[in-house]
C-alpha cells in the first residue's frame, strides 16, 4: 500500500529483487560442477546447451543426483532464456515452482523440462531453446 502521505511502504526483509532471483535460480551448482569435469563452460549462452547436451549421462544410474540434476538443468535453461531471449522473465508460480514467461505471455516450466533431458537425454536442452527463442 503506498499512502503518499506517509511516504513509501519499505520492502520486505527476504523477499529478494528481480536481480535477486535471477542470481538465485542461476546458480545451478551440481550442473556447473558436472559440466565442468567434462570440460564445458557454462556461459548463460544458447552454444552451452549444446555442450550439455552432448554429456555422457553417468547420473542416470544415480537415483539421487538425477532429481537434482534434471532441476539444475531446467533452471539451467529458464537462465540461458531470460539472459538471452528479449522480454522474457522468471515467474513464481503460486505453488513455487519458477517458470520462464516470455513477452508474449507464453510461459515454459523449464524445470519440467530439465528432468526430462536428465532422465530421457530428450528433448534436447538446445531444441527446447531454440523453440522458445523462435516463438
Amino acid at each position: 500500500m503506498n499512502i503518499p502521505f506517509l511516504g513509501r511502504r519499505r520492502p520486505r526483509a527476504g523477499v529478494p529483487d528481480a536481480t535477486g532471483i535471477d542470481e538465485l535460480l542461476a546458480e545451478c551448482e551440481l550442473l556447473r560442477s558436472q559440466a565442468g569435469r567434462a570440460g564445458i563452460q557454462l556461459d548463460d549462452t544458447a552454444a552451452s546447451l549444446e555442450g550439455l547436451d552432448q554429456l555422457l549421462p553417468r547420473w542416470r544410474d544415480d537415483e539421487e543426483t538425477l532429481p537434482w540434476l534434471g532441476n539444475d538443468a531446467g533452471l539451467y535453461l529458464g537462465t540461458v532464456i531470460v539472459r538471452t531471449v528479449p522480454g522474457a522473465q522468471w515467474r513464481i508460480w503460486p505453488d513455487g515452482q519458477p517458470v520462464v514467461r516470455l513477452e508474449s505471455g507464453r510461459e515454459f516450466d523449464v524445470v519440467a523440462a530439465g528432468h526430462e533431458w536428465a532422465a530421457n537425454g530428450v528433448p534436447e536442452l538446445s531444441q527446447l531453446y531454440a523453440e522458445v527463442a523462435e516463438a
